[in-house]
């Protein structure tokens, strides 16, 4: 004759580690896509262009603008501070510089960070005011108020606080 062992109780299936780790994954995986979700509704990134005919006018035009700097004989250095930027434009006939020119700080992926000033300057000097400019590459444009030329430039801040423009470059 046999004698039974005594059977261990049985904990029920929440108290034991196994199932909790399997609804963990799907779980996780629900989580993410509903954070995924969230990021794509809020954020716009606003790459895709409805008219590509206008905005292929739009390079041309801008060409002609830098080919006028050219012909100008327009150069510009720029001081990048961590409030302020300093602009010295200079020309082949200093006289032609003019009193005020608009300066376009841009993100080339966050739009929300750009920042278009018109600065007034005295001899070719420009100064302003910016907002704090974060870690990463920035783009630089200075044109005169008239838009009839047009000067661009890149840097990578905060390595680069200094930038030429050259538009015989």
């Amino acid at each position: 004759m046999r004698s039974k062992k005594p059977e261990a109780p049985v904990e029920p299936w929440y108290r034991q580690g196994w199932p909790w780790f399997l609804i963990a994954l799907p779980a996780t995986a629900v989580v993410a896509g509903i954070a995924t979700l969230v990021i794509a509704a809020k954020t716009f990134d606003g790459m895709v262009v409805d008219d590509y005919y206008k905005e292929g006018q739009a390079i041309v035009q801008t060409l002609g603008r830098v080919e006028h700097a050219r012909e100008l004989g327009l150069r510009a250095a720029l001081r990048i501070r961590s409030d302020s930027i300093h602009v010295e434009l200079t020309a082949t006939a200093p006289g032609s510089l003019p009193d005020s020119i608009r300066l376009t700080v841009a993100h080339p992926t966050r739009s929300g960070l750009d920042q278009e000033l018109l600065v007034r300057g005295r001899s070719g000097v420009y100064e302003a005011t910016l907002a704090p400019l974060s870690t990463g590459r920035w783009l630089f444009v200075i044109q005169d108020e008239a838009r009839s030329w047009r000067m661009d430039g890149s840097a990578y801040l905060p390595a680069e606080m200094e930038i030429r423009m050259d538009p015989n470059v």
